[in-house]
């Protein structure tokens, strides 16, 4: 906790989301995005040169357009624009997803994940070609941001990086508590990718539970969650060899109990 309450304090780190993560700014080339159709008109124009900057805000305005279409691909392509950022096969693996996809797949999901929850709308997606999780909860987040309600709790963005913290957090919980296979468990339920819907279920609700913690221990912790999955991926805690919390362990190795 204490790691994360400085990184919160920080001006140039949390800070600066302290009122919100809308500000959270990627890089990007718009002019490599020039085959992606259709493309958002509030994001830059293509033709463009150099890089420009697209925030969490711009991909929720766009998502929040959509949600009074009910046409939601272009709130997907805005969020893989924001998910790759300047990584050079980001247009050709969204192009990939759009060829082999119906724009209703996301439409459907969003559907799920209004009357169903996060759950039901990532095994809509999951498997969708060329999307992996880390890229289809990207779109989750974004439409969860916008749509009035949502079953059950909202969606966040799972990727490696916060599946390491995971995967880090498990194996010393369970060390700690004496159990040798508590590391090949981990890292298998923790893996790089190819998360199951249950494990995407059992992420939500650690984020969730661990975030209104922290809105009761620190100062000035805001009570969206994104918060927190900003600060992890951010690099802000990384779990230490500590004695563990009774409800916390026994909450971890239930489910390292469980495979």
């Amino acid at each position: 906790m204490a790691a994360l309450a400085r990184w919160l304090a920080d001006p140039d780190r949390g800070g600066r989301y302290a009122r919100g993560t809308g500000s959270h700014g990627i890089d990007y080339l718009p002019s490599s995005w020039t085959a992606i159709e259709p493309w958002p008109a509030s994001l830059a124009d293509r033709p463009v040169p150099g890089p420009r900057t697209v925030t969490r805000g711009d991909v929720t305005a766009v998502a929040q357009a959509a949600s009074r279409s009910d046409n939601w691909i272009e709130a997907f392509v805005a969020s893989q624009v924001w998910g790759y950022g300047p990584r050079g096969y980001g247009p050709g693996r969204t192009r990939a997803v759009l060829a082999h996809s119906s724009h209703e797949v996301f439409t459907c999901a969003v559907s799920l994940l209004r009357d169903n929850g996060a759950k039901a709308a990532y095994e809509k997606l999951n498997g969708v070609h060329r999307l992996g999780p880390a890229f289809l909860t990207k779109f989750l987040y974004f439409a969860g941001l916008v749509l009035p309600e949502t079953k059950g709790l909202p969606p966040l963005i799972l990727d490696m990086r916060l599946a390491r913290v995971l995967r880090l957090h498990a194996t010393r919980l369970g060390h700690d508590a004496g159990y040798e296979w508590a590391a090949p468990i981990a890292r298998r339920i923790w893996r790089d990718g190819g998360w199951t819907s249950h494990r995407y279920d059992v992420y939500l609700r650690w984020m969730h539970a661990i975030n209104d913690r922290l809105t009761t221990e620190v100062n000035g912790w805001p009570t969206s969650p994104d918060i927190l999955e900003l600060a992890l991926f951010a690099g802000a805690w990384t779990p230490t060899n500590r004695p563990p919390q009774p409800e916390e362990a026994k909450q971890v190795l239930r489910v390292l109990k469980r495979y």
